[in-house]
């Protein structure tokens, strides 16, 4: 299920959350409604997210830690959502919550529509799905995020102090979702990856690119080691669907 957020516009704060100038990125802030959707899918997911050890942030309330439990064993109605979406909205939502965060984005837009406009002056003999603008949308809530390659929409937890999960810079993120969204057609559904090397490759196609930019950058311990002796260089990357072939063999013979 795909869920969509709002931008609220509010005149005193509009200076802070208007994205300005040319670029590929807009940032929006959920409203109160769709932050409550957002938790509540969360929630909804807790089995999942309690085994494989997440850590999830969640308003710190009873009446979540009863969701919770509700969930786990299988008892949520329309009535705990009404429930959860009043809560939200009465006693926890605050647009300037997200305001340090979002002005964290807003300082890096530059970098981040450099880095997209070069990945898609790349010359690839496969597709790299790309879109005009992509969305990124904040939230206080979740496991740390996500993307939607069908919309090119990018989920990205913040906190109120305008932290982010992973990176102090949150470009290092942004990008990273962005190769995501560029692949996932082309490359991840066309070769049926698993999880751990689709990580990565985006994170080598990240690292290839934009090492000199994203000095914090690194490559998460996951997938086949395997790969990295075929993918030492961007020119490498035009044989990708080659290489994953070979790479895919050896995994399944190793």
């Amino acid at each position: 299920m795909k869920f969509k957020y709002s931008i609220i516009v509010v005149t005193v704060f509009l200076v802070f959350y208007q994205s300005s100038g040319q670029n590929r990125i807009t940032i929006t802030i959920p409203t109160a409604e769709s932050e409550s959707h957002y938790i509540w899918r969360t929630i909804q997911d807790t089995d999942f997210f309690e085994e494989k050890k997440y850590q999830v942030s969640l308003p710190k309330a009873p009446l979540i830690a009863k969701l919770k439990r509700k969930s786990k064993l299988g008892e949520l109605s329309g009535d705990d959502y009404e429930r959860l979406e009043a809560f939200i909205r009465d006693s926890v939502y605050r647009l300037a919550d997200y305001k340090k965060g979002f002005e964290k984005i807003e300082s890096e837009l530059v970098l981040i529509n450099k880095m997209i406009n070069q990945l898609n002056r790349s010359s690839l003999n496969w597709n790299f799905k790309e879109f005009e603008t992509y969305n990124v949308n904040l939230t206080l809530y979740g496991p740390g995020g996500s993307y939607d390659p069908s919309e090119g929409s990018i989920l990205i937890y913040t906190t109120i102090d305008g932290g982010f999960k992973n990176y102090v810079n949150p470009a290092n993120t942004i990008i990273h979702e962005v190769v995501h969204i560029g692949i996932e057609e082309s490359i991840v559904l066309a070769n049926n990856l698993p999880h751990p090397t689709k990580e990565r490759i985006v994170d080598t196609i990240v690292m290839l690119h934009f090492a000199d930019f994203l000095p914090d950058y690194r490559i998460q311990n996951m997938g086949y080691t395997g790969i990295d002796e075929y993918l030492k260089t961007i020119d490498d990357l035009n044989e990708l669907n080659t290489i994953l072939k070979r790479v895919l063999s050896e995994i399944e013979n190793d």
